[in-house]
């Protein structure tokens, strides 16, 4: 056959789906891994989502249906961000993907030409950098410290800031570390792009799972000035526990949604019906399932992070928000297990696995090495025995 596309070569594959992968596998072999790889909640989807989609079937809902998603669920979408976000939208104002990646993909798709630039703050979700890249964007990261909260200042934005960028990329609360912005702090990051022609991409798809009093504030709530240069990317996968089902949605200028909508026509084209019907359900029924996870998710926050501080050579940043504890383990890199020596955060994931069979993703992904990230969307039993098996590894380094 002939080469592959240069594209191909430029990335590479999800560090976190490949360690679940592998994590799974083993399982799969009967081996007991504990996997804290999965960013996706343990409970299972709400019965009034679920039957909602059987009913669809039932109902001989399975057919094709309008690329952008049906009327009925940009109807609840839309009533969901009025009661949620105070934010008006239009139907032509939002279009329904096969999930919030999908969205991000269509979006950098749509926007980007070659050489346009995309801030992007570290540690940040693994899939953007790639996503920019394969639209022939240049992703630009900016790197923040955990002394800092993991957030980006307006003086590091500005810094960065030039004639090419064409978006910034806030995901708050965050996928690895759980921080999140205040609205003060988004008001000052807008106010410091304002004299330029881009676009803030806000990723909120965590934005009910939020602790200790936090209040989410949304970019696109500062003023319509600000709503109009801002795209929202949200989802079902992580407040209804629906990862599988595969529904995201973007809602911003009518211009850009068209775009990523001819985009979606000749790539997936309409998400799936059924899936559909079943995120309606979410919006617009019961919302008591949400404050279930958020106890349990509360609960295992607390006790991740004060566990992982009491492990020499370890310390633990508290999130905000979100289900991952990210752990800074420089102490450990350049220590030695059985005689071979952990150089980075990656080897350490792939020791972690083979000897304690515990399935961690390596900061290395998230462009923050000398970190890992741990997802406490499993049962407090696992975590607790997780833990026991990390606290047992590295009782047994030496230097």
């Amino acid at each position: 056959m002939t080469g592959l596309a240069a594209r191909v070569q430029q990335i590479k594959p999800s560090p976190t789906l490949a360690i679940s992968a592998k994590a799974k596998a083993m399982q799969a072999a009967g081996i007991d891994v504990i996997n804290f790889g999965a960013g996706e909640p343990d409970f299972d989807t709400p019965e009034h989502i679920k039957a909602a989609a059987i009913q669809a079937i039932q109902d001989g809902f399975t057919r094709y249906t309008a690329v952008p998603g049906i009327p009925e669920l940009k109807e609840a979408i839309r009533a969901k961000l009025v009661r949620e976000n105070q934010l008006q939208y239009k139907n032509e104002e939002i279009i329904v993907s096969c999930g919030g990646k999908h969205s991000f993909y269509n979006l950098a798709q749509a926007l980007l030409d070659s050489g346009d630039e995309v801030i992007i703050p570290a540690p940040y979700w693994v899939s953007y950098p790639p996503m920019v890249q394969l639209a022939g964007g240049v992703p630009v990261i900016i790197p923040t410290t955990e002394e800092q909260g993991f957030k980006i200042t307006p003086e590091q934005l500005r810094q960065h800031l030039s004639e090419k960028t064409k978006a910034v990329v806030i995901n708050s609360p965050s996928n690895p570390t759980g921080a999140a912005y205040t609205r003060d702090e988004l008001q000052a990051l807008a106010a410091a792009t304002a004299d330029y022609d881009l676009l803030l991409i806000s990723d909120e798809i965590y934005e009910h799972i939020v602790y200790d009093g936090f209040r989410q504030s949304s970019v696109a709530q500062l003023g319509p000035a600000v709503k109009e240069r801002t795209v929202i990317l949200n989802g079902v996968s992580k407040s209804y526990a629906m990862t599988g089902w595969r529904i995201g949605f973007t809602a911003g200028p009518a211009p850009l949604v068209a775009a990523m909508t001819k985009i979606q026509s000749q790539s997936t084209s309409n998400p799936t019906s059924i899936s559909q019907k079943a995120a309606i359900a979410a919006y617009n029924g019961p919302q008591d399932c949400i404050a279930t996870m958020l106890t349990a998710f509360d609960e295992r926050r607390r006790y991740i992070v004060e566990a992982l501080n009491q492990i020499p050579g370890v310390s633990c940043f508290r999130p905000q928000g979100a289900f991952y504890a990210f752990p800074r383990v420089a102490g450990l890199l350049g220590k030695k297990f059985a005689g071979e020596t952990i150089g980075s955060s990656l080897d350490l994931c792939n020791l972690l696995l083979e000897k304690a069979k515990i399935a961690a993703v390596p900061g290395e992904g998230f462009g923050a090495p000398g970190y890992l990230r741990l997802s406490y969307a499993t049962s407090m039993a696992n975590i607790k025995a997780g833990l026991e098996r990390l606290a047992a590894f590295v009782d047994q380094l030496s230097d």
